[in-house]
């Protein structure tokens, strides 16, 4: 049966219907054919959602809307460009640097390349780039957002598999500092090769000054998040809600740039996407129900069982998951593909905190890799480009993105530094 209702799962799936049917109607055809009571459908998914930490979820989606739709955005792009826009690759490094700072608001991939990658395309084409270049140099950056606290992928992780939240958040600020360093080293050696523009001088102190104070009340955001969860003053969830009320009040009697229409369409597109995504980690909840009952986790421990070293056991669940990423989109493998990863791993003795890390880096991979990645089907219709002329810019980011992966994977103390602090 369980081969059964996964086969089906994939057959919908590749036939290209939506995942959540995919996942919903082997669930019920299983839940039929066994004669469990209907009601089971409803009850599963009702308890997958009554979940405090999943209350982050659409708050944060909330602040990464709104931060575009009252130009919050705009002034972290040209403070980051004030910064490095002399660097060789210019607006490219100007790229890497705003992603880096808008994911300490956002916590989305898909927030930052529907947020800032109108303005980076914008801005990079109008300055010499091509628009499939900037288009994929954005998709790569945008992967820093989902491991830089806040993070919507590691909530959803930490809900999943019982792991603290607030040290998985903490555990991804220095895996997300070196996939910046390596991305910014790789626009630097094809800047050199490309002879990429960039401007025609350093920015005055001056100047810099201007555009850090206008993009101050935002930046600070990040540092007032994990300041609050270091002291303990308030939980992750308690977190997205005091980052949703602070962007509301700078943006009302900071910047001034609050309206109705704003608030509006934001809670809009927040009813959409929060939507979309608890949707499936209720149908999400019953399918991994129906495995644990049909004790699928237990047999792919057994599959494991060749092995007690973790490295080894890290590798093989690193290519697990990076074949799940160029399938599933990182919410349903995270629910459907973690909960039979991770025990086996835990008794092997990986740290889980280093774990959630290395799994949820490599998910966001798959959001830049065909035949799902979301972010490459995001970014094609915001730049009107071919996905194929994007993959094509795309193959030399691979490298520092695998690269980063590698490095995360073999050294743990990068990822569990700052939440052994707390420990």
């Amino acid at each position: 049966m369980s081969i059964a209702i996964i086969a089906g799962f994939g057959l919908l799936f590749l036939l290209g219907w939506p995942v959540v049917l995919a996942i919903l109607i082997p669930s019920i055809a299983y839940i039929l054919i066994n004669g469990v009571p209907i009601e089971l459908v409803g009850q599963r998914m009702s308890y997958a959602l009554d979940s405090f930490p999943l209350v982050a979820v659409p708050l944060f989606i909330f602040v990464g809307s709104f931060m575009n739709q009252a130009g919050i955005t705009e002034r972290i792009y040209r403070f980051a460009d004030a910064l490095v826009g002399r660097v060789p690759g210019g607006l490219a490094q100007v790229n890497i640097v705003s992603s880096l700072i808008f994911s300490g608001m956002s916590g989305s991939a898909l927030a930052d390349v529907g947020g800032l990658g109108r303005v980076e395309i914008k801005a990079m084409t109008e300055h010499g780039f091509s628009r499939p270049f900037a288009s994929a140099l954005t998709c790569a950056s945008a992967i820093v957002g989902p491991i830089f606290p806040p993070s919507i992928p590691l909530i959803i992780y930490g809900s999943v598999t019982s792991v603290s939240i607030v040290q998985l958040l903490l555990a991804g600020v220095f895996p997300a500092l070196v996939c910046v360093a390596l991305l910014m080293a790789t626009v630097a050696i094809l800047a050199w090769r490309r002879d990429f523009p960039r401007s025609e001088r350093w920015s005055t102190p001056n100047e810099i000054r201007i555009a850090f104070l206008s993009a101050l009340p935002a930046l600070l955001t990040p540092v007032l998040l994990i300041a609050g969860m270091l002291t303990g003053l308030f939980t992750p969830t308690e977190a997205a809600a005091v980052t949703a009320v602070y962007i509301l009040f700078v943006s009302g009697f900071v910047y001034r740039t609050l309206t109705w229409n704003h608030l509006l369409y934001a809670s809009y597109e927040t009813l959409k996407s929060t939507s979309a995504v608890l949707i499936i980690v209720a149908a999400a909840a019953l399918f991994g129900w129906i495995l644990a009952v049909e004790q699928v986790p237990q047999l792919f421990a057994r599959l494991l069982d060749w092995s007690s070293n973790p490295l080894v056991l890290l590798v093989i669940v690193n290519v697990i998951l990076l074949i799940a990423g160029m399938f599933l989109d990182s919410t349903t493998a995270t629910l459907l593909v973690i909960p039979i990863v991770a025990p086996p791993l835990h008794m092997a003795g990986v740290d889980p905190v280093h774990l959630g890390i290395v799994a949820i880096f490599n998910l966001m991979i798959g959001l830049v890799t065909p035949p799902m990645g979301l972010s490459l089907f995001l970014i094609s219709e915001i730049a009107k480009v071919s996905i194929r002329s994007v993959l094509r810019e795309m193959l030399p980011f691979y490298l520092p993105l695998i690269g980063t992966l590698i490095i995360i994977t073999l050294l743990p103390e990068i990822s569990l530094w700052l939440p052994k602090m707390i420990r």
